[in-house]
């Protein structure tokens, strides 16, 4: 069991490992956007040849940076924060405000998280497929992935502010 003196360096191994994860893969992802429609591009140009997975790809492409991005901007807390109070309240007050707003906005990830999970159930039981016959369910999961691991972040950011 985690005593409360381990709680924040818990918190700080998690939030080092996941930063890795999420900038290797926007770095990952914003790469293979790129080669992939600078190839295409080549391709028609040079050669009037392209493939027809290209506009599907960059479109989930797109999507996964989106959802990562998110989840990295909510890391930073970069996200938009509408912050008219600050001015006006005590210091505790504000606190407190912010660790209410972060819970509230973790708990609406997961609405939309489990209202995801439901779509991509739905998308696995009619067997769509995007790309060359790739389940739809796998491309679109990054979704609800997003979501949860955003969530994680506005919690792990209201016990910071908690504990501080």
């Amino acid at each position: 069991m985690i005593t409360p003196d381990q709680l924040p360096i818990v918190l700080s191994s998690l939030d080092r490992i996941g930063r890795i994860i999420e900038t290797s893969l926007l770095v990952i992802l914003l790469s293979s956007l790129m080669l992939v429609a600078a190839s295409e591009i080549a391709l028609r140009e040079i050669f009037s040849f392209g493939f027809i997975w290209v506009n599907e790809f960059q479109h989930l492409t797109v999507l996964w940076l989106a959802m990562i991005a998110t989840m990295a901007a909510c890391r930073d807390n970069r996200h938009i924060r509408i912050d008219a109070l600050s001015k006006v309240l005590p210091e505790l007050a504000i606190k407190t405000a912010r660790v209410i707003v972060d819970l509230f906005a973790a708990s609406v990830c997961m609405i939309v998280a489990w209202q995801a999970l439901r779509f991509i159930q739905l998308e696995r039981e009619f067997g769509d497929s995007v790309l060359v016959q790739t389940p739809a369910w796998l491309a679109h999961s990054i979704v609800p992935i997003a979501f949860v691991l955003t969530a994680y972040r506005f919690l792990v950011g209201a016990a910071r502010k908690a504990m501080s």
